[in-house]
């Protein structure tokens, strides 16, 4: 549902406006360094040399432009005269006198933008690669997936789950690389580019990140408060504690001992939950310090991460694969690992029949890969203008799902060896009571039960792995490295989330004279203060609430408005043209298919589906009984359901808010010029020709010979000029 596009970037350069003023030096500069070259503003002649021999930085146009294109095209290139020859310096004149007659208002190809909005870019290819995986990959794949595998048919979910892959996840993610590469802007610069009445969509992806963000770095905390007291020896939740009483006798907690060790260290000493999301209680104190903390760290992770140090991506990013490599070794060397990796993968096929499994595979699919938050969008638009993004979104939505199929190999081993431990003691037990010649009351015991008595999401983590990590020799250390892990995935995803709400800001140019730093620190702030209310005894429940209506259904509504928009409105031949022009290479018929019929189909259904769902079956939340020492599900309160119809709302109704007020007159965003974007020089290097529409493209999509397709696309303006073509 994230990453580090603050962090990972340098400020691109650019050209400014080319005039008769400058220098046959300058002229000779940008002949040797071909035409796309930038210089940077106000270059004076005794920087020239220095210059030349730059490298150009990977995120600034012409290192991206030639990094791929120009290797595969160097035909296309001749070698420069020699610096100083004087064919290079005819060659300048020449150019000189012929700019001097153009009017004067004639712009470089390589400026698009004012001067002032320089748009960042990528420090490599690399860069950009571990921050995308890094916001895709994150706690969902280590919590989520392995339980719902184990839930849902077992192997058998992988086939709906590969499937919803094709058809929704990989399609979504492809659309928003190219959207935004393309068009080169956040999420609302993109969709007001779109159509100036689609500017809602962009504000809604920015609501919801915010909202996403608000409650996700709670599980930050959450992280860092255990990460803190794994280096206690023993654990603190290895054992359950002691009270005094009056009559000053020591006895273990009534709740522990009716629990276990680590539900009661999780429920009482962690959450210090109350019995109801009504009954607030006390007041959370470390759980605020957690939260300042968290806030803290995300905040100077994103303003000064990269920019001081540049290794922070290959932290958050590459660490959870060593902590899952070192735990994947650990785990299948335990006892009883073999039987849990059996249980999660042996298919159970009739469970196929069944429309939940679909429902919930196409829902993990969708909220794993983290579309329709503005992110991908943004880390898009930072990339070279011939980035390769189909390659990209093929690449990372693999090792998202790779990912979280090894998790669940890691996770079920280790669960595997806890059940059985469980499973020795209960028949090492009965063993005993039979030998005593007592039969009545005997416990039961199945090893299929224990292991199919796993739990998803903050259950999976913080009370039965690390019941299992309890049983390790050296559990300090397993713990560290099993906390720090998920703080990694959890802060490396929250980077990618704030992203796509803080490039939204700035395109907007809400606070035009606001640095940056500024407007990520305000943003922290805000959420740090609202966080508070997760401090408290009925902080977990509010998390829960938000959890289950603030990203779910928002997210759905927005991917498939993204969809519509591009398919019916921007075009899919206009859009495949586009896509053609940055990789060389035109998208297939089955993408094209996806984007128009069957992404936005599987969508729909998965809507459906689960707003029946939540109609029949009603929504609640497992509250914890001190006195039973177990969670019990209750119902909503009414003024629950109010926050998440409220929490919803707030996101969706945006949509349909800017474009009826854009109807009326009234901007909501205001329109800004398109950014840079090289399409001559580009479809020049790829050798792109107008692409002639098959019959069956002609039939299925309604291409229409003069350029315009069916159901309401808008016919294609002027293509833009090359700087040549105008001299």
């Amino acid at each position: 549902m994230a990453n580090t596009a603050q962090l990972l970037r340098r400020q691109s350069s650019r050209d400014i406006v080319l005039k008769s003023q400058k220098s046959i030096d300058q002229l000779e500069l940008r002949e040797l360094r071909g035409r796309l070259v930038t210089k940077e503003h106000g270059v004076s002649h005794h920087h020239h040399t220095s210059l030349h021999h730059h490298q150009p930085l990977y995120g600034a146009t012409n290192q991206g432009f030639m990094s791929d294109a120009f290797d595969e095209s160097s035909e296309l290139e001749q070698d420069p005269p020699p610096f100083g020859s004087e064919a290079s310096t005819s060659k300048a004149k020449a150019e000189l006198v012929a700019n001097a007659a153009a009017s004067a208002d004639q712009q470089d190809i390589v400026e698009g933008e004012k001067e002032g909005e320089e748009r960042e870019s990528w420090d490599s290819k690399i860069m950009f690669l571990l921050a995308t995986i890094g916001y895709a990959v994150g706690l969902g794949n280590v919590w989520r997936f392995p339980y719902l595998a184990q839930k849902n048919g077992g192997g058998a979910f992988l086939v709906p789950y590969f499937i919803m892959l094709c058809i929704q996840g990989i399609p979504i993610f492809y659309l928003e690389l190219a959207i935004g590469q393309r068009l080169r802007k956040g999420a609302i610069g993109v969709w007001s580019q779109v159509s100036p009445y689609l500017g809602g969509i962009g504000i809604s992806s920015a609501v919801v990140s915010y909202i996403v963000a608000l409650y996700y770095n709670t599980i930050i905390a959450w992280c860092l408060i255990y990460l803190l007291h794994s280096f206690e020896s023993p654990l603190p939740w290895a054992d359950c504690p002691t009270r005094l009483y009056k009559n000053f006798t020591y006895d273990h907690e009534p709740e522990c001992v009716a629990s276990s060790p680590t539900q009661f260290y999780w429920y009482r000493t962690t959450l210090q939950c109350s019995e109801s999301v009504d009954l607030p209680e006390n007041f959370n104190y470390h759980m605020a310090i957690a939260l300042i903390v968290s806030w803290f760290l995300v905040y100077i992770c994103m303003v000064q991460g990269i920019t001081s140090s540049g290794k922070i991506v290959y932290m958050t990013a590459i660490f959870p694969y060593v902590v899952l490599i070192i735990f994947f070794f650990r785990g299948i060397t335990l006892k009883g690992a073999a039987d849990g990796v059996a249980h999660l993968f042996t298919p159970r096929w009739e469970t196929l029949l069944d429309p939940v499994v679909w429902l919930e595979a196409g829902t993990q699919i969708f909220f794993s890969l983290g579309l329709a938050f503005g992110g991908l969008i943004a880390f898009s638009s930072y990339n070279p203008a011939n980035n390769n993004c189909y390659r990209d979104a093929i690449l990372v939505s693999l090792t998202n799902c790779g990912t979280s199929m090894f998790a669940g190999v890691v996770v079920f081993s280790v669960i595997g060896f806890k059940a059985t431990a469980t499973f020795d003691r209960c028949t090492e037990e009965r063993n005993g009571l039979m030998a005593q010649n007592r039969t009545h009351n005997l416990p039961v015991c199945d090893l299929q039960t224990e292991l199919a008595n796993s739990a998803s999401g903050t259950g999976l983590a913080f009370i039965i792995f690390t019941e299992a990590i309890n049983q390790f020799p050296g559990a300090q250390l397993w713990a560290v490295l099993f906390f720090l892990m998920l703080f990694t995935l959890g802060i490396d995803s929250q980077f990618g989330t704030l992203e796509g709400v803080v490039t939204s800001l700035v395109d907007m140019k809400l606070f035009p004279n606001l640095p940056k730093e500024y407007i990520v620190g305000a943003l922290c702030f805000s959420c740090c203060l609202i966080s508070m209310c997760f401090a408290n005894g009925a902080g977990s429940y509010i998390f829960q609430l938000m959890d289950s209506f603030a990203g779910n259904f928002p997210l759905l509504i927005i991917a498939l408005f993204e969809c519509l928009s591009i398919s019916y409105i921007y075009g899919v031949r206009r859009f495949s043209d586009d896509i053609e022009m940055m990789t060389g290479s035109r998208p297939s018929f089955y993408w094209m298919f996806c984007w128009k019929y069957l992404s936005p189909c599987a969508m729909v259904t998965i809507l459906l589906a689960s707003f029946y769902q939540l109609l029949t079956e009603g929504s609640s939340y497992p509250a914890w009984i001190g006195a039973k020492g177990a969670s019990e599900s209750m119902e909503w309160p009414h003024w629950c359901i109010v926050v998440a119809f409220f929490l919803i709302l707030s996101s969706i109704l945006w949509i349909p808010i800017v474009a009826i007020l854009r109807l009326c007159g009234i901007k909501v965003v205001e329109d800004s010029d398109p950014a840079w974007f090289p399409e001559a020089e580009l479809r020049e290097v790829h050798g792109i020709v107008p692409h002639e529409p098959t019959e069956l493209e002609r039939s299925i999509f309604c291409f229409n010979m003069d350029g315009t397709e069916g159901m309401c696309c808008p016919k294609y303006g002027l293509p833009e000029k090359s700087l040549e073509e105008e001299e």
